[in-house]
């Protein structure tokens, strides 16, 4: 079985004003995003405002993309909601058009269960698919889902599964606990959910990054990526890398991305998010992405 390793981009959705999905946007994303340097996409992420989506929108949505020309096997989709049944509903569906994984938070709201709990979650899941094609990324954010995914459940998983819980995505901004999966459990892929650990991930043993600024910066996280499997000395472009990161969150990472991809592509609908989300204006993108061309000018002439 191949391992899952790479630049992976979480895909922002754009909405047209009524709310529904941008179909058309969301497909030339998509594919631009492949064509940039990501080795997967992974829709309804956080950063694709998924707990925003309901079941049969991620569906529709998912079926779109691959209808529109995006190959499913370059696609790793969020699945994980806190019902077992839409959770395997929405597995389910991911493997049937031959998706590559699917990207599973714990179940949360009732985390006092703790790793018996969840390990009985990830379980039931995996043995009612009963599919020998599933794979599974553990997806860990716990300042969002107040629920985490400890080393020693990922761990317990990989013993209990090992052909099919193969990946952790690590959103906790921990580095600690990114490197403790990457030891205690050698048989998955650990992708850190920030490129600023990219190089350091790797060098451990990692798999990659699933950032949401490759929805912005893909090329460049790219280029780190395969500088450092290669060798290279990658300081100064993994510098500019981390800048354009740090300008992104200070812009606000979901409303930012979507403001610079309304004017790179001049589509005012990429300013549309879903309540809670507050929409974004065309201000914020424009000042954004003056900062980042200032971050790539700057080194441009520091070269």
């Amino acid at each position: 079985m191949t391992r899952l390793q790479g630049i992976v981009c979480p895909i922002a959705t754009p909405f047209n004003a009524d709310g529904s999905l941008a179909r058309d946007l969301y497909a030339e994303h998509a594919k631009r995003m492949l064509e940039q340097g990501a080795h997967y996409l992974s829709p309804f992420g956080t950063t694709g405002e998924a707990l925003s989506l309901g079941v049969r929108e991620r569906r529709e949505a998912l079926e779109g993309l691959v209808a529109d020309g995006v190959p499913a096997e370059r696609l790793m989709p969020g699945t994980g909601v806190p019902s077992l049944t839409e959770t395997r509903e929405l597995s389910a569906h991911a493997v049937e058009l031959g998706c590559a994984a699917v990207m599973v938070l714990p179940s949360f709201f009732y985390g006092a269960v703790g790793d018996a709990g969840q390990a009985r979650f990830f379980g039931e899941l995996i043995e009612g698919l009963a599919d020998p094609r599933l794979r599974v990324l553990l997806y860990n954010i716990p300042q969002n889902s107040g629920v985490a995914v400890t080393p020693a459940l990922a761990a317990r998983l990989n013993a209990a599964y090992p052909e099919t819980v193969v990946a952790y995505k690590d959103s906790s901004g921990d580095w600690e606990n990114t490197r403790s999966v990457i030891s205690a459990v050698p048989g998955i892929s650990v992708f850190p959910g920030s490129e600023s650990f990219l190089s350091k991930g790797l060098a451990a043993g990692g798999g990659g990054c699933i950032s949401a600024t490759v929805n912005l910066n893909a090329a460049a996280i790219r280029a780190v990526y395969d500088g450092t499997r290669a060798g290279r000395d990658v300081t100064e472009a993994e510098d500019r890398m981390k800048a354009v990161r740090l300008a992104a969150q200070a812009a606000g990472l979901i409303g930012g991305i979507k403001a610079v991809l309304a004017v790179r592509t001049g589509d005012r609908r990429w300013l549309n998010l879903r309540a809670p989300h507050l929409d974004v204006s065309w201000e914020l993108g424009e000042a954004l992405e003056a900062r980042i061309a200032a971050i790539e000018e700057g080194a441009e002439a520091a070269g």
